[in-house]
């Protein structure tokens, strides 16, 4: 196959960027879409020209550190796939593709197609976790938790964490990826006792950090490789508001 590629180059944040133009001659349909990244990587690396920068790790569709954009699409046209998933098969013999870095405030440049995601980290960090006891766990079957509330726990803590709710939203709103770490928590026994301190400092964090506001266009669930679902922002809401009344009733 030849493919053209228009790919994002970017020095740093402070830089202008722009998109260059590259093309492969011999791209294999099997290749995934790093692999074909990593083909044009060794092509310019031979050439002494600078590689192209991407994120990327397990490339097994679980770490989430592959994202970006192919063709205007958070990891590209196939729903449910994160880009080390793409493979060059869903594309056309002389096909033109768009590789651009996921756009946020909330997510500056580095370089090229890698982005800065730890504000999702800060998130998960100002409330993310449950204050336990150390020691040996409890005996499984100790602690009943229903059929519904399993599923729905374990439907939010699919999210892997690779932002493309955030890039895909108008809005560049972190609200799905927060909603799935706040609902996970609050579905179990174990995570309803500090709901409310959790929901409050990490939906705090996320404004803190810049992200936009949800809108409701369900875009982000949309683009989710892990397609979770946009309840899981009603819940947070519902969690956040509950809690603000709970204060206010201290007071």
């Amino acid at each position: 196959m030849e493919i053209h590629l228009k790919i994002w180059r970017q020095k740093n944040q402070e830089s202008k960027g722009a998109l260059k133009n590259y093309t492969l001659t011999e791209v294999n349909p099997a290749m995934s879409f790093l692999e074909m990244l990593d083909m044009l990587n060794l092509k310019l690396a031979k050439k002494g020209e600078q590689p192209v920068e991407f994120g990327h790790d397990c490339r097994e569709g679980i770490c989430g550190q592959c994202g970006m954009m192919i063709n205007g699409i958070a990891h590209g046209p196939l729903k449910n796939t994160t880009t080390c998933q793409l493979h060059m098969r869903t594309f056309k013999d002389g096909d033109t593709i768009y590789i651009e870095p996921f756009r946020a405030k909330a997510f500056p440049v580095i370089r090229d197609l890698k982005v800065d995601r730890t504000g999702l980290d800060a998130i998960i960090a100002a409330g993310g976790y449950i204050a336990v006891n150390t020691g040996q766990a409890p005996e499984a079957n100790s602690i009943p938790v229903t059929h519904y509330e399993a599923e729905n726990a374990f439907d939010a803590a699919a999210c892997i964490g690779c932002g493309a709710c955030v890039a895909s939203c108008k809005n560049a709103s972190a609200a799905l990826f927060t909603a799935s770490k706040i609902s996970h928590f609050a579905n179990l026994p174990q995570g309803k006792k500090e709901s409310a301190q959790r929901t409050v400092k990490m939906v705090n964090r996320m404004e803190e950090l810049e992200f936009g506001h949800c809108t409701n266009t369900e875009a982000c669930q949309v683009e989710c490789p892990q397609d979770i679902s946009v309840l899981h922002i009603g819940r947070m809401n519902y969690e956040y508001n509950k809690a603000k009344l709970k204060k206010k009733k201290k007071l």
